[in-house]
């Protein structure tokens, strides 16, 4: 199919968690300001464990116990109380580590509280770690993740719900008060095949995460493909991409900018995370510089 080119998409930020301790006034400093230069959404990553790489060679280049990540519901409660205007995105929940009526209860509230801001990225995973210790199943993560998708949309728009599926059972209940959106939108990151299709029959939107451009590029055309095929319109899919700003220049953000906005991107996030973590002022900076200069082409 044609690919409509898109010369205005959306600029967020990425939330650069391993800068932010435990002063909840950096993060306020941090998003009021994005929002004052003009972001229109911030993307929290999650997780919850971070293991030890002591005996553990698979974590290396991972997130570990060292890394600072603020649950995401609880700071997108705080954020909704503290923005007017910011998206709330998460760049993706885990969704098969946590309960899933329980997701849709915290989900809910976000929503309610920042007055319908929330977007609800999900995904899979990568650590058999937090699983284990939250008591889930690594193994069947993905096929339990479309289940979950399907309940969350009912517990979000029913007052009370009968859902009788392969992982969950719900009884004629419901969780009130229901959320502003209905239904809240769902996201799928990934970059695995399965992760594209599965974008493609039952997400909102889809989070590219490739190495290169060109398997990004890739992705994309199966996303289409995928949408077309299973009878839905591959221009209502959202596709929401990601820049880096460090180890690269000005040219390579404008490069990537430029590829994005001709692949139709509706929202486009900008990352600064760097290890070790730099001060909140030098993200701000950083930011700010790539959001006058993207916003001026």
């Amino acid at each position: 199919m044609a690919i409509t080119p898109n010369p205005q998409p959306k600029l967020g930020a990425v939330f650069p968690h391993f800068t932010f301790g435990p002063d909840p006034e950096e993060i306020r400093h941090f998003a009021t300001t994005l929002e004052s230069i003009g972001f229109t959404h911030l993307l929290a990553y999650d997780h919850v464990l971070g293991g030890s790489r002591e005996g553990r060679p698979e974590l290396e280049g991972r997130y570990t116990s060292d890394h600072h990540f603020h649950e995401v519901m609880v700071l997108f409660g705080y954020l909704a109380a503290i923005t007017t205007r910011l998206e709330l995105v998460s760049g993706v929940i885990i969704l098969p580590q946590r309960q899933t009526a329980l997701v849709a209860k915290q989900a809910a509230e976000v929503d309610i509280l920042s007055r319908g801001r929330l977007r609800l990225g999900v995904g899979i995973g990568w650590n058999p770690i937090e699983y284990q210790a939250l008591g889930e199943n690594f193994r069947n993560r993905g096929k339990r993740l479309e289940e979950q998708i399907a309940l969350l949309r009912q517990l979000w728009t029913q007052r009370v719900v009968t859902f009788e599926g392969k992982w969950h059972t719900v009884d004629r209940a419901g969780t009130q008060p229901l959320p502003v959106q209905q239904p809240i939108p769902i996201w799928i990151g990934g970059s695995s095949e399965i992760a594209v299709r599965r974008a493609a029959r039952i997400g909102d939107g889809f989070f590219p995460n490739q190495k290169t451009l060109e398997e990004d590029g890739a992705n994309l055309r199966i996303l289409r493909d995928e949408a077309e095929r299973t009878g839905r319109d591959p221009a209502s899919i959202g596709i929401e991409a990601r820049i880096s700003l460090v180890n690269n220049d000005p040219d390579d953000w404008k490069r990537r900018y430029e590829f994005w906005c001709e692949q139709g991107a509706s929202h486009i996030t900008l990352a600064t995370i760097v290890q070790p973590s730099s001060p909140p002022d030098d993200h701000i900076e950083r930011l700010e510089r790539a959001y006058r200069l993207l916003r001026s082409m």
